[in-house]
């Protein structure tokens, strides 16, 4: 067989085979002689009715051979096609006349790329016009193609797929085998019961696979540089590899980018909302000013990238390159199409992440196979699917109610087993509104200059000019730290990108080209012209900037570590004169040349507000059992303030810096304390400190291969870079602690996809909408806080808007404002009948909602969504745990009865086992509603069902079940006659049976009052009043029928009257059974609480393997 071991991003590998004949079918010629041997063997040797049960057994082994062929395709590969057997088979040449044995293949998908499918392999010529037999020819099989195109399926063939499953094909069959013991009723309401829920499922999937098809490539069309000339294609045909000029189209209407592609030439603003959340308008820039000698990497050179599905919103094309559009738009490369673009991803995430005595001669040989069948199928019950997929449903409604979406549903009940939590600081503890505190200028004095009429000429120019800010529909958008600086200084910036100071006399700054900033340089700059002469205008980190200045001035280090001690967020300004040359010459500088040789022009201090809640939520979870971590890019010092502020940080603070010898050191944040560094002195070191490091220090500790002894030992984590966010995310997996990582949807998209809980936090109400409906909506935004991103740019864009035309709109809003509200609440009702639909039903992702982010997206400016998900893991993971101890010990009871008691002759009726499914389903679908109490709790809850609580609590209730029903059976026994029951007989009523029957319900409603797991997680009894009113009601139910209230209840239920003696008893017995299995259950609760996972072991054992690794 020839196996080509591909290894790429869509398929792992492919297997080529060759279809087998219909006869030669190792599911047909295989069984058809052995219902031959059947016919000429068994039928002359058996009797009757044991030939029939053999002919069934080959059936059902035929039916399911023919069933596993719809279920694997390894299955159906090795039933259906032989293994192409090539000769001289290589991978880098394949020659023609071998690989012509194969006509199929089997394509084995990458991972969350789908599942494996046999497609056909396609042989033609590679030059249609040739027919010379020596001319090469290509072979090819389609596999998904690489498009947004999804077939729409009607509700009959999802259908179908759903009854083809395995689970659901078991169940039928253990229908059948009820339905064969003649327990009609019980069968029918089972078979209802399977077919309402994968009716439902079928439903859902539907509505997904609707939504998903709206997702798709633009059928736009595209212009296209091919074969030395530009073509229009359609978007849906572009290849990686292509020139296209991608743009804002001429009738203003924005348009989406159908491939991830580079910019060649020009620049761009798109809306990236879609794929990342993050409403801010990004501004993508050519990629052309780079050296030729890098190497593209997707993360750091983003701002170079459209990616595919983002919207543009405006464009300027780069009219001094040799490849000009046609139309006027950038020039692009494509990188990716398809499913391979970052939507492509989301798409794939969205669709495939949701990863489900026997030697007795006078026995009847039919009714002990089908004793057997149904004592082993009755351990997995027809509503195990239903429930065990409730529990996560009613999560994802309860977040999604609450504006947080998840892509991949199987990481909620990880949010419950949670145990360190991790935060970025800007934007996501602390507020995006920057307030402009002042600027340090280090000339003679090193106070703070909040007055904007004292700072000096040239810093106000570097502030005002050394930005990223855009006009997007004549409205100013961007970082809110740059909105808040220009602002603060007073001075306006207009869309011909000049900037102009308010007050006379001094000349407007002309940007002539920027470079943008980078996480890891960690600063940015601009060249601009002031009247006729040029100037390059640099920011960034002050530790950065220092290493580029000419002369450092004395009280540099000093001030900068002042501010940050206070929390503040400072940004070291410079500026470096440049000699005459041309506006092309000048935009061609090579970067490093712009950002050497420079001179100081100060300090701005900006105040980083922390956002009101953080502080609460941060202590929740930390009296909740959840270590906390923060991990930012910002300075050690600003980072070590804000973490004491909202208790990450509760003990004396070390951070660990690099001293002039070349060491490490730690030393606190005033420098008074110092301590020597050591890693194995890390953990005893933490014991009495609160560890912070900064982002220089990770290099080290990969020299030192230290790197697991000291990261899982850090609270603070300063200055990091997005890559070094992912490292400290998988350090900490690697210790066995399970995280959580909080932040924005932009630079932690590494991080928030390695943590197992990513909760990505974003803002994504549109930039562009229009004034008459911002204007009409903002009061509700001010009430809301949703908008308060969006504050400062109104307020400068208020700048440049004409006075007249904002108070035409405010008096046409004041006129339609009545209108408007009706309109709004009636769009509101009817969005709600769509989206929410039954409100039972797992809620639908759609891109927008979702992120390529992270699993967890939240629509809020707050950290408060934490709580949520962490409280819905821990109310899914307690209501899966207790549906499992429930099913275990009911099916360990029915087991019993239907193999211990059965050879006494004990068996249900039919109308018995029906109400007693009817009850059981009704308790389970109350247990899985239970709400999450909004207090998170101090004790965890247990991880997994494979540990001693639930095994000891399992068999300690069983033992107790057993020894009610055995005692209650015996007392039942003295009153039977003496005659001789057949196991194989039809159900005739009699006092054993009843006394089972009820003593069976019993035990059922005792195990789920018992097992419910209310507080501290979840409501209690009391406060799940539908599960409250089934238990009342089972009670009394159970009581009436004991009691023999109605005889004529008891007749239609077929159960005999109970002896007098007898009620009291086994009234008195279940009560007695009741409170010994409650009492076991909460002694076990107080004895083996949940607990926080040890992984300092877990540390140890990886940093010894580590050292062997290297010995």
């Amino acid at each position: 067989m020839a196996r080509f071991e591909v290894n790429g991003k869509s398929v792992q590998g492919v297997d080529l085979l060759r279809r087998r004949y219909w006869a030669s079918r190792l599911d047909f010629w295989p069984f058809l002689a052995l219902y031959a041997l059947w016919l000429l063997l068994a039928v002359p040797a058996l009797d009757f009715s044991d030939a029939l049960i053999v002919l069934a057994a080959l059936s059902a082994a035929h039916i399911l051979a023919f069933l596993f062929t719809a279920w694997s395709v390894d299955f159906r590969a090795f039933v259906g096609y032989s293994k192409a057997s090539l000769n001289n088979l290589s991978l880098v040449t394949v020659q023609v006349k071998d690989i012509r044995a194969a006509n199929s293949c089997k394509v084995t998908p990458a991972k969350f790329s789908g599942s494996k499918e046999i497609v056909p392999l396609h042989i033609q010529r590679a030059v249609a016009s040739s027919s010379t037999a020596g001319e090469p020819e290509e072979i090819y099989f389609d596999f998904r193609k690489q498009r947004f195109e999804y077939p729409q399926p009607t509700f009959q063939k999802l259908m179908k797929e759903q009854c083809m499953e395995p689970f659901f094909v078991f169940q039928v069959f253990c229908v059948g085998l009820w339905c064969l013991d003649e327990y009609w009723y019980y069968s029918l309401f089972t078979l209802f019961m399977l077919f309402l829920f994968e009716s439902t499922m079928a439903k859902n999937r539907l509505k997904t696979l609707t939504e998903l098809r709206r997702v798709k490539v633009d059928n736009q069309i595209v212009l296209t540089y091919r074969c030395g000339k530009w073509v229009k294609i359609p978007g849906t045909e572009l290849l990686p590899g292509d020139i296209v000029s991608i743009g804002r189209s001429a009738s203003g209407e924005d348009r989406s980018v159908p491939a991830d592609m580079l910019l060649l030439a020009g620049s761009a603003i798109v809306n990236e909302a879609i794929l990342t959340g993050e409403s801010t308008p990004q501004w993508k820039v050519s990629i052309a000013g780079r050296g030729p000698e890098e190497m593209l990497s997707v993360k750091r050179d983003k701002n170079h990238i459209l990616f595919g599905g983002t919207k543009i919103l405006q464009h300027t094309a780069d009219k001094s390159v040799n490849l000009r559009a046609p139309d006027g738009g950038c020039v692009a490369f494509v990188l990716r199409t398809g499913f391979e673009t970052s939507q492509g991803k989301l798409m794939r995430t969205i669709l495939f992440s949701t990863e489900r005595g026997l030697e007795d001669p006078t026995r009847s040989r039919y009714k002990l196979f089908l004793s057997c069948s149904l004592i082993i199928t009755s351990v997995i019950p027809p509503e195990l699917p239903m429930e065990l997929s409730i529990a996560v449903n009613t999560s994802l409604i309860a977040l999604a109610r609450r504006g947080i979406f998840c892509t991949e549903p199987f990481r909620i009940p990880f949010a419950g087993k949670v145990d360190i939590c991790c935060f970025d600081k800007t934007g996501t503890l602390t507020s995006d509104d920057m307030e402009f505190q002042g600027v340090v200028t280090l000339e003679g004095e090193e106070e703070l200059i909040s007055d904007a009429n004292k700072v000096p000429l040239r810093t106000q120019e570097v502030l005002s000019s050394c930005h990223a800010l855009v006009f997007v529909d004549n409205k100013l958008v961007g970082d809110p730290l740059e909105k808040a600086a220009i602002k603060g200084i007073d001075w306006i910036y207009t869309s011909d990108e000049k900037a102009m100071s308010k007050k006379p006399g001094c000349q407007p700054v002309q940007i002539v080209h920027r470079y943008h900033f980078a996480s890891h340089l960690k600063r940015m700059s601009v060249v601009v012209r002031i009247q006729d002469k040029f100037y390059a205008f640099i920011k960034g980190a002050p530790e950065t900037i220092q290493e580029r200045l000419v002369d450092v001035p004395a009280a540099y280090v000093e001030t900068y570590k002042k501010y940050t001690r206070q929390g503040s967020r400072v940004l070291a300004l410079a500026f470096k004169s440049l000699p005459e040359m041309p506006v092309s010459e000048a935009r061609s500088l090579e970067r490093d040349e712009v950002e050497s040789g420079l001179t100081f022009a100060g300090f701005a201090v900006f105040n980083c507000p922390i956002r009101n809640d953080s502080a609460t939520v941060l202590r929740e979870l930390e009296q909740s059992s959840h270590d906390l971590v923060m991990i930012t890019g910002d300075q050690a010092l600003t980072a070590c303030h804000v973490a004491t502020q909202v208790h990450i940080s509760s003990k004396p603070v070390l951070i660990l810096t690099r001293m002039k010898t070349g060491g490490f050191e730690w030393i606190s944040p005033d420098e008074t304390d110092r301590a020597p560094y050591s890693a194995d002195k890390v953990a005893t070191l933490s014991d009495s400190h609160d560890l912070c490091i900064n982002g220089d220090c990770f290099e080290m500790l990969q020299r030192t291969q230290a790197v697991l002894q000291v990261i899982p030992n850090v609270k603070v984590f300063a200055r990091v870079a997005p890559e070094q966010k992912e490292l400290i995310l998988t350090t900490f997996k690697m210790v066995g602690r399970m995280t959580l990582m909080c932040g924005d949807g932009t630079n932690d998209v590494g991080a928030l996809k390695q943590a197992h809980v990513g909760i990505a936090l974003l803002n994504a109400e549109p930039a562009q909408k229009a004034d008459s409906k911002s204007q009409s909506q903002s009061s509700k935004a001010d009430k809301s806080g949703k908008l308060k991103k969006q504050k400062p740019a109104n307020e400068t864009s208020s700048q440049v808007a004409a006075p007249a035309n904002s108070s035409a709109k405010a008096s046409s809003s004041r006129h339609l404002t009545a209108a408007e509200r009706q309109r709004e609440k009636l769009q509101k009702m009817l969005d709600e009948m769509n989206d929410e639909s039954d409100g039972r039903s797992a809620p639908i992702v759609k891109l927008g909602d979702a992120s390529m982010a992270s699993p967890f997206t939240a629509k809020h400016a707050s950290v408060a969504p934490t709580l949520d998900i962490i409280r819905q893991g821990r109310s899914a993971l307690v209501t899966t745990l207790q549906m499992f101890k429930i099913l275990g010990l009911n099916c360990l009871a029915t087991a019993y009865v239907l193999s211990v008691m059965y050879l006494d002759g004990v068996k249900l009726g039919d109308v018995q086992a029906t109400i007693s499914g009817v009850f059981t389903a009704a308790f389970f679908l109350f247990i899985s509603h239970a709400r999450p109490l909004q207090t998170l709790s101090a004790e965890r809850p247990h991880p997994n069902i494979f540990s001693a609580y639930v095994l000891l609590s399992i068999l300690g209730q069983f033992a107790m079940h057993m020894f009610f029903l055995i005692t209650a059976v015996n007392e039942a026994s003295k009153h039977m006659p003496e005659e001789c029951i057949e196991p194989d007989s039809e159900f005739h009523p009699n006092l054993v049976n009843t006394v089972s029957y009820m003593v069976n319900m019993m035990i059922q409603v005792a195990t789920f009052a018992v097992n419910y797991m209310g507080h501290p997680f979840n409501q209690s009894i009391s406060e799940n009043k539908p599960f409250k009113y089934a238990l009342y009601g089972a009670v009394a139910f159970f009581t009436v029928i004991t009691s023999d209230m109605f005889r004529d209840l008891n007749d239609y239920m077929k159960l005999e009257p109970l002896p007098e003696g007898m009620r009291g008893k086994l009234m008195l017995w279940a009560l007695l059974m009741f409170c010994c299995c409650y009492v076991w259950e909460r002694l076990l609760r107080w004895a083996l609480p949940g607990k926080m996972p040890a992984w300092e072991k877990r540390q140890k054992q990886a940093v010894a393997n580590l050292e062997k690794k290297h010995d």
